[in-house]
């Protein structure tokens, strides 16, 4: 067979083979290229997911650090009226049974009530999750830590505004944990469309080894995506605990402040309007009345200390669930003992 002839039909059959290699990289580079897609959208479905979850949180958590600071600065007005009644008795805690609420002095709360003052005095257009910050740090904390130092040397109190309430939020450690830690990085890493930049090199062969690259790439976009889809369930799932778990302490600190607020309208009644500053003249209905609203302060004081988010003994971040629900079982309890 002429020479000429065997290599036409060599170079046939390696044109053919070239062919087909070539239209099986095609192939490959499209399964490759949709997976790629494919886990960009679930990316950013997961993403999407997370973010409107942790919104729903920091919402709550900001009405329940709201709450326990408009709590904390109405203090100063039971203060000052209890302070105007002459030969009262020494008000002690309150132990009995399931109820343990400890004592709390006038200076403690007008101590507090400033502080919380301090902080909603600077919330006017603070981020998402600012109160929230103070709610899960403990909101008595937060406002006896306004009353403390700034890293300036300036005391906290003397600020006015967003100064005052950053000031507080450096105090406490960088302020709010709630949201898992804040500022978790889920990365998109590879998982962009732009990484898909793989110019066409020239004959089949070269063309089947590139989509065998990109194959690879694609596999591992998949991979970590659902390994930061992994992420995500967790995150949620912690978020979904935390929301559920503060919309219950909130729900119980509006019933106790609600009984708070109807008594100390009462006393202040008694006091202010009636002119009634003398113990010793006091009815025992008034007297229990008083004696009621010492014991409702002394509650929303000790359930505005609970830490909504707490570290556990792997230094994770976790729902404070067990105190929380002492306090909401403790306010109900103390509730029907009134």
């Amino acid at each position: 067979m002429p020479l000429p002839f065997i290599l036409g039909v060599g170079a046939a059959i390696a044109a053919v083979a070239g062919v087909g290699s070539g239209i099986n990289g095609a192939a490959k580079m499209k399964e490759a290229n949709d997976t790629m897609e494919s886990a960009e959208r679930r990316h950013k479905r997961n993403l999407e997911r997370y973010e409107n979850r942790s919104n729903l949180t920091m919402k709550k958590l900001d009405e329940v650090g709201n709450k326990e600071l408009n709590i904390l600065k109405s203090f100063v007005e039971f203060s000052d009226i209890i302070e105007k009644i002459q030969n009262r008795p020494e008000f002690k805690g309150y132990r009995k049974e399931s109820i343990n609420i400890p004592k709390v002095s006038t200076e403690e709360l007008k101590e507090v009530s400033i502080g919380a003052g301090v902080l909603l005095g600077g919330m006017s257009g603070a981020a998402l999750g600012t109160a929230g910050g103070f709610a899960a740090a403990g909101a008595t904390t937060a406002a006896v830590t306004a009353l403390g130092t700034a890293s300036t040397g300036t005391a906290i109190a003397s600020l006015s505004g967003a100064a005052a309430t950053n000031a507080a939020l450096a105090a406490l450690g960088g302020g709010s944990i709630a949201a898992g830690g804040g500022g978790i990085a889920l990365g998109s890493t590879i998982l962009g469309a732009s990484t898909l930049g793989v110019g066409l090199l020239v004959g089949g062969v070269i063309f089947n080894l590139v989509g065998g690259s990109l194959s690879n790439k694609a596999d591992e976009a998949w991979a970590q995506m659902l390994k930061a889809e992994e992420e995500v369930d967790k995150l949620c799932m912690y978020l979904s605990r935390l929301y559920e778990v503060a919309g219950r302490f909130y729900d119980s600190l509006v019933i106790v402040d609600t009984c708070y607020q109807r008594h100390l309208q009462r006393l202040r009644n008694i006091v202010n309007v009636q002119y009634k500053r003398n113990w010793n003249y006091f009815t025992d209905e008034e007297r229990c009345l008083t004696e009621n609203t010492v014991l409702l302060v002394g509650l929303l004081f000790s359930m505005c200390k609970v830490k909504l988010v707490v570290k556990n003994y792997a230094d994770e971040t976790v729902v404070n669930e067990y105190e929380i629900n002492e306090k909401i079982k403790t306010a109900e309890n103390t509730l029907l003992s009134l």
